[in-house]
């Protein structure tokens, strides 16, 4: 591989012009698919097959729902006055009038009808249901305004009013301010390890070619098929962050090549050769992980994996083709001023300093630092054991959509946000929902049942259910599996459950039974492929084994801030509660992969250091000494890209943005630079240890000896019975 890279980097190199053309073409043709052939995204979740996703169909189709989005507009008479006085019937009548004059509205309906009042016990609250005649994600900016501005005026009058539903939702977007503060701060580290203002640009530059062909092609993807509005977002904050550390890598150990004296023409292929190497192993462990997530048979979750995925890959691509290829324009401007024309360095002479005492301590107290790494992350890991997970989402304090939650609330019950729906289908539906009507009006929890609606041919029927608890809670899980217990084996029609809080335990299920296969393939496959890497069996096992102490720390952070709400603030949470279902699934694939990320770049250095014949501590020693400044650079600066996502986000992407955020900081300052380094030393010699029925697995040469080795250039490799030996005396 690193001969084939090597070649790869040189042809770029010298073709510069043209691989720079070719990715401009396709960026330039990836932007205008996207504004052309781009189509709406969705904010729901569910799952073809499961109970409540077929009851939702079939209501649908059953009573002409049609799927339009709908709104809920709340209002609330004077104190001391109720809604169904004359004068405040005949505003509630003008308000309803306006909001069915609305674009894009096809019903609005009348609180006040007495076939259908929708008005609270004590009169003094009701609501509105304003029904458009597209999905919500094809609800547009103007269409939201709206109705917005319209509440807003009402709501400046003697009333109360606030309105919440899909049609207030608006699609979540890229390119905050956040987010842009997120990447000047990744510029400022990138100039900052560099010296040089004109390389972190070239870096950010590459990344931003590759993460936009990545996400432009998720929008041209939308045209063709109903993607959640979350899966851009996700693809553009990992295509950033893998963006710009593969182009750190391979620029980084340019530079190094630079310093020893290398022409410029050599030095791009030797980086590509190396670093590419590393690079592409790395890209590869990543994609397992978020292609992986396809076999837990969720379509949401493989769109966000598959997509995703596809801008790793393109982020991989970008790093070994167009970098060489703008390198060679740079030449050694890439090097600050003072570096460009200096003697050659010995390795010997450079990467003292703060690293060289920080990897000392950790080899000479190896076994203490593990001790407190190990107790440190085993106390933040703690609140992990109490998480709780929902796919109801909390609208953010403050707003319209939380005010009108809670004027539901007060005035109809917390369970009023959340309603169930019995389905019933045959020819006696009706009867049999109004014999199931009284039977669920006096399971726990249950606050009210509406009488039973049929359809128009009479052989399917409905009931509401209202909670006593909100749609979030325990309590309303609880309700679901007594209510399908209950309607099981009804006789005299086929019965189903639905709803916001049916369809959250549903995909809880289904994410609960497909997380351990999901494990045990990726995991696996991970694992076969860093035995691969650094022909040893103990390596990948730390590798992984450390990545288990990585999530446990970043979910325990994660549930102390968005459940338990310590230093809320600090991220702009409004309010707290469980965890969005979609949190743990995909913070084991996306974290995995890059935990091995800095895996591959920072022991692939001690391996090659090895490889050379250095003994095992030496060898930790010296590739500690090389990697370790970029890693803290990448994992910097994969932190600020995440981080970026989190004050300003929406309620899905805030709690993974922050997850990912703390996981890589945990991943590479401890368990990386701190954990990994230690167990090696402490193993020894025995951390390189393959048995010998393996030693015929082919050798991937992520460090690219085969490129130094081969003609003698440098240093000298040991034979497999020398790298086995165990050293007595690390």
């Amino acid at each position: 591989m690193a001969r084939l890279l090597y070649r790869l980097g040189a042809g770029a190199q010298r073709h510069r012009l043209l691989v720079v053309l070719v990715w401009l073409v396709a960026l330039a043709g990836a932007g205008l698919g996207a504004a052309t052939l781009s189509g709406p995204t969705s904010d729901s979740f569910s799952i073809p097959g499961q109970e409540s996703s077929i009851a939702r169909d079939k209501l649908q189709k059953e009573f002409d729902s049609g799927g339009g989005a709908t709104a809920k507009v709340v209002m609330k008479a004077p104190d001391g006055q109720q809604l169904t006085a004359p004068a405040n019937a005949a505003e509630v009548k003008s308000l309803v009038s306006e909001l069915g004059e609305q674009p894009g509205v096809t019903t609005a309906s009348d609180p006040l009808n007495p076939g259908a009042p929708t008005v609270s016990p004590d009169r003094t609250t009701a609501y509105s249901t304003v029904t458009y005649g597209s999905a919500a994600g094809e609800i547009t900016s103007d269409q939201r305004s709206a109705l917005l501005g319209t509440v807003e005026r009402a709501d400046d009058g003697a009333f109360t009013v606030a309105v919440s539903g899909q049609a207030t939702m608006a699609t979540p977007s890229v390119g905050g301010p956040m987010e842009a503060i997120g990447v000047i701060v990744a510029l400022v580290i990138l100039a900052m390890t560099y010296g040089s203002l004109v390389a972190a640009g070239m870096n950010l530059i590459t990344a931003g070619v590759g993460v936009g062909i990545g996400a432009l092609g998720v929008s041209i993807a939308t045209g063709f098929m109903e993607l959640q509005s979350t899966t851009s977002i996700l693809a553009t904050m990992l295509g950033l962050a893998v963006g710009i550390d593969y182009a750190l890598f391979i620029i980084n150990r340019h530079r190094q090549e630079l310093r020893r004296g290398t022409d410029v023409e050599t030095s791009v292929a030797t980086a590509v050769g190396t670093a590419g190497s590393a690079v592409v192993t790395a890209g590869i462990t990543v994609f397992i992980a978020l292609a992986g997530l396809s076999v837990v048979g969720i379509p949401f979750l493989t769109q966000m994996g598959i997509a995703a995925a596809a801008t790793i890959v393109v982020a991989v691509l970008v790093a070994i083709t167009l970098v060489p290829a703008v390198l060679g324009y740079l030449g050694r401007r890439v090097l600050p001023r003072k570096q460009r024309d200096a003697p050659v360095e010995a390795d010997s002479q450079r990467e003292r300093g703060f690293y060289q005492g920080w990897i000392g301590v950790i080899t000479r107290r190896r076994v203490p630092v593990l001790l407190i790494a190990l107790v440190a992350l085993g106390v933040v890991a703690v609140p992990a054991a109490s998480m709780q997970t929902t796919l109801v989402q909390t609208p953010g304090e403050g707003t319209t959509q939380a005010k009108a939650q809670q004027l539901l609330a007060d005035g109809f019950g917390p369970g009023v946000n959340g309603p169930l729906v019995a389905l019933f289908e045959g020819s006696d539906a009706p009867q049999t929902a109004q014999r199931a009507g009284g039977a669920i009006a006096e399971l726990d929890d249950v606050a009210t049942v509406t009488p039973p609606v049929p359809n128009a041919s009479g052989d399917a029927a409905m009931l509401t259910v209202i909670p006593e608890s909100g749609p979030a809670s325990r309590a309303t899980e609880q309700l679901v599996g007594d209510l399908r217990s209950e309607l099981d084996g009804v006789a005299g029609a086929e019965s189903y459950v639905t709803g916001t809080t049916a369809v959250s335990v549903d995909v809880a299920q289904a994410l609960d039974s497909a997380l351990p296969v999901y494990l045990v393939l990726v995991v696996g496959l991970a694992l076969v492929l860093l035995v691969l890497v650094f022909r040893s069996i103990p390596v990948p096992l730390v590798g992984v084994l450390g990545f288990l102490l990585t999530l446990g720390a970043a979910l325990g952070a994660t549930v102390a801030v968005f459940q338990w709400g310590w230093l809320s603030g600090a991220v702009s949470l409004d309010s707290t509660g469980p965890l969005i279902s979609l949190t743990p699934i995909l913070m084991i694939g996306i974290l995995f992969g890059l935990a091995m990320d800095y895996q591959v770049f920072l022991v692939s250095r001690m391996h090659e250091a090895h490889h050379r014949g250095h003994a095992s501590r030496e060898a930790i020693v010296t590739g500690f000494r090389q990697a370790a400044p970029v890693v803290v650079a990448a994992a910097l600066i994969m932190f600020s890209v995440f981080a970026g996502f989190v004050p300003a986000g929406n309620a899905t992407i805030k709690s993974i943005a922050f997850a990912l955020a703390i996981g890589i900081l945990v991943d590479a300052f401890v368990v990386r630079m701190v954990l990994v380094p230690a167990t090696l030393a402490l193993l020894g010699e025995r951390a390189w240890w393959l048995p010998r029925w393996l030693r015929w697995l082919p050798v991937l040469d992520v460090e690219g000896t085969a490129l130094t080795d081969g003609d003698g250039t440098r240093g000298e490799t040991r034979s497999d019975e020398e790298r086995t030996r165990v050293d007595v005396n690390p």
